[in-house]
């Protein structure tokens, strides 16, 4: 009996720390507000524009900054103050050259920032189809010289999308989010966020390729002051219940030795997809480079070169499809989607209702098991007690 009432615990401990992990997603809050080029005179700049997403929490603030003067960016400043501000010199800041120009107010309040520049599009025609991306490189797509179209707003959310000039249809385009609370996106990857990230899709779409056999990279540049992020981390799992056939998480870090509760990370899981509202059979898988130290991010990112006086930057390249996989042309289409945010990464974990399946399904033989012997034991007792010697 004392099993039984061991393995009935064990089953009610599954379920209260399932219960629990549904109720921390919804302890923690933020306040957000939005606002479009700060500071800005008149309705729009004459180029570019500027995302300010301010995240107040108790006694902190997360400032997200997405511009599109130069190569798209986003930049996150996290300040132990609720009332830190933002301040734009418009005038410097759109000459591309001061830096300075942009400001988080007070500045001691800053406790570290993290930026990702999406610098390049990478195009190669894969004649042998290896997905090895050595050669056979086309002219690169600097992003910083494409055109951008006005940041579309839709709550929390902005989209960006632009050309280059030698597209000859189609378009390049980044969606944000900023989220103010623990969540999971609907869409596939599903990736899990926190109230401490946000949240890059990227998509090409339409684009008519150089050649049939073209395959595609993405060149991103991670850019730091005191915590630059430096190497990548692979996180291994057994569920895939969001991402089917997906088992790790690839998270963009510090160095090991300056890790911290506070620093920043980037996060993504290895697969793209083909179709822009995908399902499981449209998923490519994506892979990256070691990340590399690299120079002159502030070139190409308005933002960069206005906060930063002197950033250090890593860079590493994300390329979709592996050898034998369809190539860009077959849909014309691929998506791929990365988290900026600071603290501890989010971590998948099961389901509430597939811990509860598996304290089911784990407990209830056990349980029948136990039953089945203590109605053996009790059986082998009353028979033994009714038995009669014979003088």
């Amino acid at each position: 009996m004392a099993a039984v009432r061991i393995c009935g615990a064990s089953l009610f401990c599954l379920i209260l720390v399932s219960t629990q992990s549904v109720l921390r997603g919804d302890s923690f809050r933020r306040k957000l507000s939005v606002e479009l080029n700060p500071g800005w005179p008149s309705p729009l700049p004459p180029v570019g524009d500027l995302l300010h997403v301010r995240a107040v929490g108790d006694n902190d603030t997360l400032h997200f900054l997405f511009c599109s003067l130069g190569a798209p960016t986003l930049l996150l400043v996290h300040t132990n103050s609720s009332s830190s501000t933002l301040e734009v010199d418009w005038t410097q800041f759109l000459t591309r050259k001061v830096s300075g120009s942009l400001r988080v107010e007070p500045e001691s309040s800053i406790l570290q920032s993290n930026a990702i520049v999406f610098s390049r599009l990478l195009e190669y025609d894969d004649v042998n189809n290896t997905a090895n991306p050595t050669s056979d490189f086309f002219p690169p797509y600097d992003l910083r010289d494409f055109t951008w179209a006005r940041l579309n707003l839709s709550g929390a959310s902005a989209l960006l999308c632009g050309a280059a000039a030698t597209f000859a249809n189609g378009s390049l385009c980044l969606k944000l989010t900023v989220f103010d609370s623990e969540g999971r996106d609907q869409i596939l990857p599903r990736l899990l966020h926190s109230a401490n990230s946000s949240q890059v899709e990227v998509w090409l779409d339409g684009v008519l390729p150089q050649a049939t056999r073209s395959r595609f990279l993405l060149e991103l540049q991670a850019v730091g002051g005191a915590y630059p992020l430096s190497r990548v981390e692979v996180q291994r799992s057994i569920d895939d219940e969001f991402t089917p056939s997906i088992f790790k998480v690839l998270q963009w870090l510090p160095p090991l030795n300056r890790t911290y509760g506070g620093s920043g990370f980037l996060q993504w899981k290895p697969v793209s997809y083909r179709q822009f509202s995908p399902v499981v059979e449209d998923g490519t898988p994506a892979q990256h480079s070691p990340p590399r130290p690299q120079s002159c991010a502030e070139e190409s990112s308005g933002l960069i070169r206005a906060f930063y006086a002197e950033p250090e930057t890593f860079g590493l390249n994300v390329s979709f499809g592996l050898a034998g996989e369809p190539f860009y042309n077959s849909t014309r289409f691929f998506s791929w989607t990365v988290l900026l945010g600071v603290g501890l990464p989010p971590m998948d974990s099961f389901s509430p209702a597939v811990l509860i399946m598996m304290a089911v399904g784990l407990g209830t033989p056990m349980i029948l098991l136990l039953l089945g012997g203590v109605c053996v034991c009790i059986r082998k007792r009353a028979s033994a007690s009714s038995y009669e010697p014979i003088n």
